[in-house]
């Protein structure tokens, strides 16, 4: 292609750690047309260098930031960035997005995406400089948590620099590990810490003095202060200032959703002091992500008395999951987590799991619900893989294999299952089942339509609004990359990311274009994963056991459970609509139209 792309710089950096060697590399247009930016530069990058049956913890993994065309610029909540990589939790097609200023970074520097293989000789620090990169010693910040070392960082390059960074959970390679930025910006679920930490990368920094070129910049800042004038104008736009994601406590608590004991429940008693009323009593400030028009993070004292930033899915699997009742227990628990790099919603899920097993007698654990001082102590072991920490650093899907225990384990394909029960969901388990990383809601929070429009039906307009929304906020919102919250909590129309998108690369798509672009990135992340899983089954999309056998026995719902059959009917609906086989897995002619033949003889080798 020949024809002048905006929008993107058509340059990502590939930097070998072991060579100590940067190179550029510019790819074809093709690959900005057909996947975008973040997300699908990075399946797109894994599926075509990545050998298959790569160990994620081997220097032969690559890891992967990734932005996109919109990543850095005027408009509404525009600071996020993809990391994306194997990951070493799943074994399959992991990655996160993080609000930072590292993404902006990036893009200022004039790079799509950086590339990182190989492994550092001794801990070592990434530094991006424009078009240069070099690494830099860190021997003297392994070790360190995220906070202390973040603040070394900013002394030694600036404030303005945007760094990412890794904590002792990282080094000592705890699966679920992950990467943070600006104390208290967290992506990676799957590990992809624990990847930098295989690396013997500590931290990324990174620094630009360039700006993107756009197709039609005035245009652009247009269509950019009308979506943010939209925003502020929102009817929910005060409500939002004041709670964020933590006004979703009360009402999942309504509708019997708040996970509680390890997903036995979906109410908890001690809900209003882990709420986000009791939240704004003790709020000391907001915090948001570079460009935000809708600040998220409430921050608030802990139990110890330092700060942490709370929302909803944090405090849900750290509060009423572990049967902490105390916002400022489970905003210590939390915080730590952050500084020692650690997933909260994995780590609420690795303590529920703990805690349950040891109620029945099955790990060897003085441990019970609600025992904040013992849980310190268990995340500081997990962080440094001491005694049952080592187990525990594993995630739950290895640590139930292990000790037998596989009924109450809650994760889909590896990945912990974030805060929302679904006992009487079923659009929403089924958003888990088929989310691209493992249980993650940020692909298709349906939820809150479920309620809205029968939750006990497991109809096949479920499967269509399941996949709806992955088109968007899966596809759309990772590819571009941006924030999601304008359009979830806001309203937001999602015609001005189309019309951003178009403004700034001079292109002409429409929703539905890159809707097909959302389609062929799923499709390819399916076909990873089959490649690395070698094959495929229909018990992989699979929720967890317990909402099909465990009835609730609490609450308006009481006694709801998921159906099995009717759930494997609602999740074949969702293959025939993808146009995957009975079993999962894209038919050629799927792959065909999508534009992702090289595919198909892996679809063919394990068709049904």
């Amino acid at each position: 292609m020949t024809e002048k792309l905006f929008g993107w710089s058509k340059r990502i950096l590939v930097f070998d750690l072991e060579r100590k060697e940067a190179k550029e590399w510019r790819y074809p247009g093709e690959m900005a047309r057909d996947f975008i930016g973040g997300r699908g530069f990075a399946v797109k990058i894994l599926w075509d260098q990545l050998e298959p049956g790569t160990d994620p913890l081997s220097p032969s993994n690559l890891l992967i930031l990734a932005v996109g065309p919109l990543t850095g610029l005027m408009g509404p909540c525009m600071g996020k960035m993809v990391i994306a990589s194997k990951s070493p939790l799943t074994g399959g097609y992991g990655d996160g997005n993080i609000g930072t200023k590292a993404a902006v970074a990036l893009r200022m520097a004039g790079w799509d995406a950086i590339v990182i293989k190989g492994k550092a000789e001794k801990p070592s620090i990434l530094v991006v400089e424009d078009d240069k990169a070099r690494l830099e010693p860190a021997e003297d910040l392994w070790g360190l948590d995220t906070f202390t070392a973040y603040d070394k960082l900013e002394e030694r390059f600036g404030k303005n620099a945007g760094i990412l960074l890794i904590g002792p959970g990282g080094e000592n390679l705890v699966r679920y590990a992950t990467v943070v930025s600006q104390k208290g910006r967290s992506g990676g679920r799957p590990g992809m810490g624990a990847v930098m930490g295989s690396k013997k990368l500590k931290a990324i920094v990174i620094k630009g003095t360039k700006k993107p070129e756009l197709s039609d910049p005035d245009t652009y800042m247009k269509i950019a202060r009308e979506a943010i004038e939209s925003v502020r104008k929102s009817d929910g736009y005060s409500a939002w200032l004041r709670q964020g994601t933590m006004a979703t406590v009360a009402w999942a608590q309504k509708n019997s959703v708040l996970p509680t004991f390890n997903y036995r429940e979906g109410v908890f008693d001690g809900w209003e002091t882990i709420s986000g009323d009791y939240m704004e009593k003790i709020r000391v400030r907001t915090r948001s992500c570079p460009l935000c028009v809708m600040p998220c993070g409430h921050v608030v004292r802990d139990e110890e008395g330092k700060e942490s930033e709370v929302d909803y899915e944090n405090i849900a699997m750290l509060g009423s999951n572990i049967g902490v009742s105390r916002l400022e227990e489970a905003a210590m628990l939390n915080r730590m987590a952050d500084e020692l790099g650690i997933d909260t919603i994995s780590l609420g899920n690795v303590l529920g799991y703990a805690t349950e097993a040891a109620e029945r007698k099955k790990l060897d654990i003085d441990i019970s619900w609600g025992e904040t001082k013992k849980y310190v102590e268990l995340v500081k072991s997990i962080a440094r893989r001491e005694g049952i920490g080592d187990l525990l650093a594993e995630g739950v899907k290895r640590i139930s294999e292990r000790i037998g225990e596989t009924s109450y384990a809650m994760h889909v394909k590896g990945l912990e299952i974030s805060a929302y029960d679904c006992h009487a969901a079923p659009g929403m388990a089924l958003a888990y089942a088929t989310s691209p990383i493992g249980a993650h809601h940020k692909d298709a929070w349906v939820i809150s339509w479920e309620v809205a429009h029968g939750r006990f039906s497991y109809g096949r307009e479920k499967a269509e609004k399941v996949i709806e929304m992955q088109r968007w906020r899966g596809g759309l919102f990772e590819s571009i990359v941006a924030c999601r919250l304008p359009v979830i909590e806001l309203g937001l129309s999602l015609e001005y990311y189309a019309k951003l998108f178009n403004a700034a690369t001079g292109l002409s798509y429409t929703l539905n274009d890159i809707y097909t672009v959302a389609d062929r990135i799923y499709a390819l992340i399916r076909m990873f994963w089959i490649r690395e899983m070698n094959g495929w089954s229909i018990e992989m999309d699979m929720p967890p056991e317990r909402w099909f056998k465990e009835p609730l026995t609490r609450g308006p719902l009481k006694g709801a459970k998921l159906d099995k059959d009717k759930f494997l009917q609602l999740l074949r609906a969702y293959y025939e609509i993808r146009g995957w086989s009975s079993n999962g897995v894209p038919k050629p002619e799927t792959l065909e139209r999508l534009g992702l033949s090289d595919a198909i003889p892996l679809a063919k080798k394990f068709a049904e």
